[in-house]
């Protein structure tokens, strides 16, 4: 059965998703990146990066299984990239190049319609204006028996976990205090929604939570 799961979404300790400002030149806020150093020194990450090497281990374990059996991608608009408003033109076609990550159908949460973008590798993005209810619809259509992945950022992960659409959250808690940006869990009652946590482990560079339903 189809799963919609979160999975190596990265929290400060005092519990930020991303920096604040987010921009062209920090796309992941001011000081973001702190979150994910678990994932930069991963076999996978330096993979994807066109690199060699890269560390086994807890942190490789989660990062590949973060990618893994996943048939369809849900982001925000924030997350496709920094432009607000109206598309002002075609040209905008995500934060990574002609071959994104995903290699699966990948549905971004807006309110300007836009066609769907194909590119190399097997994703190709489509825009949904219409809620977050239909973006899953489609997406669960598009995985199959697959699992779908809402990957944020942190605005889209609180719609759906508000809304109870939500079924296990991997995340790593990175040992670093932002003290101003997305707050991840504020007015969130997790215990309420019925998650309890199945899975910990802790790295160098971060602990690993799974909470379950």
């Amino acid at each position: 059965m189809t799963k919609v799961r979160v999975a190596g979404f990265s929290v400060s300790i005092d519990g930020f998703g991303a920096g604040p400002e987010q921009s062209l030149t920090d796309p992941l806020g001011k000081r973001g990146s702190e979150l994910h150093q678990w994932f930069f020194g991963t076999k996978m990450f330096r993979a994807m990066t066109g690199e060699g090497g890269g560390s086994d281990g807890v942190d490789e374990d989660y990062a590949t299984r973060a990618m893994a059996g996943f048939g369809a991608f849900i982001l925000g608009r924030n997350m496709f990239g920094p432009i607000r408003g109206d598309w002002p033109d075609e040209s905008w076609k995500g934060w990574w190049g002609d071959n994104p990550p995903y290699r699966a159908p990948t549905f971004i949460l807006t309110h300007h319609p836009r066609a769907p973008i194909v590119m190399e590798g097997g994703t190709t993005f489509y825009f949904v204006t219409d809620g977050i209810e239909s973006a899953l619809e489609k997406a669960k259509v598009a995985a199959g028996e697959q699992d779908v992945k809402i990957g944020g950022g942190v605005s889209t992960v609180r719609q759906y976990l508000k809304a109870g659409l939500i079924d296990e959250i991997h995340l790593t808690i990175a040992p670093v205090a932002l003290g101003h940006g997305e707050a991840m869990f504020t007015g969130i009652d997790l215990p309420g929604l019925g998650f309890r946590v199945t899975e910990k482990a802790p790295s160098e560079f971060a602990t690993h939570i799974v909470l379950s339903k």
